[in-house]
């Protein structure tokens, strides 16, 4: 028996000490182990579509301190590194048996340069002789659907029959709108450092957020077998779910590159590659056709959603289906149907990205019921409220989950009353009437996110715990630490289920032969798959050495107690827990000083050290899956989600009328994480996913040229939030009494769900463009995503000059791209 002591705490981040004092390494940090080690640089093709019809590298290979220079010929096994589907090729190859390799994508890599140092390999690099015969490229999602180019099939989740309520609806809206993608931004860029031992196993130090699958792809571009792999992942300096799938690459020229030359092989992208190279979060194209009566409830609705795959699958399809399932956010859709299909372009190969397609979804119902409330006239948190899921837990969703716990509610009060919501908006009001160039704008928008993996198998997770005969323990588990703080919680968990103190807990880097088979860290569920096989594993150890203590104490195993690194054993009466911390002993006449004080103890080191003489096997491996998912794709029934997240967010802001530029003046938050495992972990994934989704939707712009290159390739000219963008009221606080039942210490995931409260911020700025409007503006507002200040600026026009329309209209107008 053990009692609470340090899940709930809110210790810092495990590693931030070494953080701030720049002592924590990461990949490329480890490249001056490696004396030999030879640097790579690709060579790249500046065509979006070409054939690659010459290629000459021998004027590289001449270059002082050039070693060797990597093409297709090289490739020992398959040349392709596609996660889902074999279309990535590693190098340019025909598209058909017996013509040229063809480039698919604007700065396509078709040789790697490996040299002494990364400036041999740059010039090395600029020697290569390449010719091109451009081909017709395909850059838009408007692009693609004209020409019928798709990477998936069409998939559709329908319920009810919304062309009788659509048909029947007292008012009807139709039109369009397109979201922008994002690009990840992760501090360290895309890394691998790759060697083989005496054995001829290749052990790669990789950035990567899939270990086993990074194993998997350098398995099979090498022609191994997986054994013969090992990756490892110490940390890294951001993913955002840009190193699922996107770090195989790379880990691969590695790898391939030191099977051929014997040499260890480090790959790290500078910035401007790594914008050129990765995919981005998908851009989405919405259609949609809705109704609604005069108080702005749902009668029926039909989306059609489009996304930008890239030039492969990648995650394309899970991604599209978060999207569609997604597109409910917070709001009953009872007569509805959500068509979806990802399109192939000539640009980079999109990915995942925190929220996994949920945010596109989300965005797209949040549009429509902004545009309702507009037309209508209508405050719009009352259009939302009114299309809320039952509080009751009485309504399920467009897909037939069950919503059974709709916190939305709750949520909403809260957050209402605290921040003062219904007040401000009079004084907003107040202060627009005598600010003719300088509005004001105020929304609260909510969330509600599936936690789970949609593809069932990828819901489970082990785990390795080694406890030291001191008493010390080593948890090694396949989750992969990124910032977000999973080593810090799993060693939560450890050192509660052992009772031992923090400090005598230690997270291990992750590697592939320590816990294999693993699943990605992503769709949020890093801890309640890998902290709970770390659970698991805990609670073996410590039920063996309760049997052991209780032998030396000569009392049951269950009178024995963990607690802060000593190990007790209460001699007599019933032992129960009063409250989380202290173990009460009802013996019979007791006396309260006494209660809850053992007879007899010992230090967890000594009792470890007992038990390894006694031949106690003092390590465990673990395991989790998480229960009653299910999913029937042809049908788009089922329960993909085990649990759903919720929050909440209220921002405000001004908007220059010259300018378009906008000043966030507050936010304020409420999120549901159920019982925080790590409150201040917690607290700072919710205030950096909200930077982060605000700044999607209104900065971060891509912008492509017309012949596929990216423009926006830096920090010059991609427009990141920064703390100059903070509001200066920012509160952020957890939901309180929210412990989720099923999930390991009643916590809930953080990692994507509080991305969608930054839809509050443009929510906010529509407003504030509403403002602007000469009169009572009943029609939609028509605002560009992301909101930039030329986008706001524009939309400011339109509402200036926009004539009063009627609500039965249909609206067909988005704003200019």
């Amino acid at each position: 028996m053990n009692a609470r002591r340090v899940v709930g705490q809110p210790v810092t981040h495990e590693s931030a000490a070494a953080h701030v004092s720049g002592a924590a390494l990461y990949t490329d940090d480890l490249v001056g182990r490696f004396s030999n080690a030879l640097h790579a640089w690709p060579v790249c093709a500046p065509h979006a579509r070409a054939s690659l019809v010459h290629l000459d590298v021998s004027p590289a290979r001449a270059v002082p301190g050039v070693v060797h220079v990597m093409t297709i010929a090289d490739v020992i096994g398959e040349n392709d590194t596609g996660p889902s589907r074999r279309d990535e090729p590693l190098f340019p190859r025909p598209s058909v048996e017996g013509s040229a390799p063809e480039i698919l994508f604007h700065s396509m890599p078709i040789a790697w340069v490996l040299a002494e140092d990364v400036e041999a390999a740059k010039l090395g690099a600029s020697k290569v002789i390449a010719k091109y015969e451009a081909l017709p490229a395909i850059l838009s999602v408007e692009e693609a659907i004209r020409a019928g180019s798709f990477l998936t099939d069409p998939q559709t989740i329908r319920r009810g029959e919304p062309e009788r309520a659509l048909a029947s609806a007292p008012h009807r809206l139709s039109g369009t709108f397109d979201v922008g993608g994002q690009e990840h931004f992760y501090l360290e860029t895309q890394a691998s450092i790759a060697f083989v031992d005496e054995a001829g196993s290749i052990f790669v130090h990789c950035s990567t957020q899939h270990p086993t699958e990074t194993q998997e792809i350098v398995a099979r571009v090498c022609n191994v077998p997986k054994s013969a792999v090992v990756i490892q992942q110490l940390r890294m300096g951001g993913g955002f779910g840009g190193k699922e799938t996107q770090a195989n690459p790379y880990a691969s020229v590695a790898a391939l590159g030191a099977l051929i030359t014997k040499r260890p092989v480090r790959v790290r992208l500078d910035r401007l590659r790594d914008f050129q190279l990765t995919g981005k979060r998908h851009p989405f194209h919405a259609k949609f056709d809705v109704g609604f009566d005069a108080e702005g409830r749902l009668h029926g609705i039909s989306v059609d959603l489009f996304s930008d795959g890239g030039f492969s699958l990648d995650l394309s399809f899970p991604v599209l289906g978060r999207a569609m399932f997604h597109i409910d956010n917070a709001y009953c859709l009872r007569d509805v149907e959500v068509r979806g299909r990802a399109c192939r372009t000539h640009k980079c190969s999109n990915t995942a990205f925190r929220g996994f397609g949920g945010p596109q979804g989300m965005v797209v119902i949040e549009e429509i019921l902004s545009r309702i409330a507009h037309t209508l006239g209508l405050a719009p948190d009352v259009v939302r409220e009114r299309n809320f899921y039952a509080e009751a837990g009485t309504d399920s969703t467009h897909y037939e989950q069950p919503v059974d716990d709709a916190r939305i509610h709750r949520i909403f009060r809260e957050l209402k009353s605290e921040s003062g919501y219904d007040a401000r908006v009079k004084a907003i009001e107040a202060h627009n009437a005598r600010s003719p160039m300088k509005k004001r704008g105020i929304a609260i928008t909510p969330v509600k996110f599936g936690i789970s993996f949609t593809a069932k198998y990828y819901n489970q997770a082990g785990a390795l715990v080694l406890v030291y005969k001191d008493g010390s323990v080593q948890v090694n588990h396949g989750g992969t630490e990124m910032g977000q703080g999973l080593y810090t919680k799993t060693s939560q968990i450890a050192a509660d289920a052992l009772g031992v103190p923090l400090a005598s807990v230690r997270a291990m880097p992750t590697r592939t032969d320590k816990v294999p088979n693993t699943s990605a860290t992503a769709a949020s569920a890093g801890t309640d798959l890998n902290g709970a096989a770390v659970k698991n594993a805990c609670e073996a150890i410590r039920g063996r050495l309760a049997e052991c203590a209780g032998r030396a104490f000569g009392v049951p195993a269950d009178e024995i107690t963990f607690v802060d690194g000593n190990v007790g054993a209460i001699s007599t009466g019933v032992v129960r827990e009063r409250g989380p911390d202290t173990i009460v002993s009802a013996a019979s006449g007791g006396t309260p000083a006494e209660i809850g004080k053992p007879s007899k103890s010992m230090t967890f080191g000594a009792l470890c050290d007992l038990a390894y003489h006694e031949r106690i096997q003092l390590w465990q491996g673990g395991f989790y899956k998480t229960p009653t998912i299910h999913w029937d794709q042809k049908a788009g029934r089922g329960k993909p989600f085990y649990y759903y997240a919720w929050g909440a967010a209220v921002s405000e802001v001004e908007v220059d009328g010259y300018t378009g530029m906008t000043e966030l003046v507050r936010v304020d938050i409420v999120h549901d994480v159920g019982d925080s495992i790590s409150p201040l972990v917690d607290l700072g994934q919710v205030e950096g996913a909200f930077a982060q989704g605000a700044g999607w939707l209104t900065q971060e712009e891509l912008v492509w040229d017309a012949q596929g290159a990216l423009k926006t390739s830096n920090a010059s000219t991609y427009k990141l939030p920064s703390l100059g963008e903070c509001p200066p009221i920012f509160n952020a606080r957890l939901l309180e009494r929210a412990a989720q039942e099923g999930v390991v210490m009643g916590s809930k995931a953080v990692g994507e769900p509080p991305l969608m409260l930054g839809i509050s911020v443009r929510e906010a700025i529509r407003a504030a463009v509403a403002a602007f409007a000469p009169r009572d503006h009943r029609a939609p507002i028509a605002l560009g995503c992301p909101s930039t200040s030329e986008r706001i600026y524009w939309a400011i026009e339109a509402v200036r000059q926009e004539p009063q329309v009627s609500i039965a209209r249909s609206e067909q107008a988005h704003a200019p791209k």
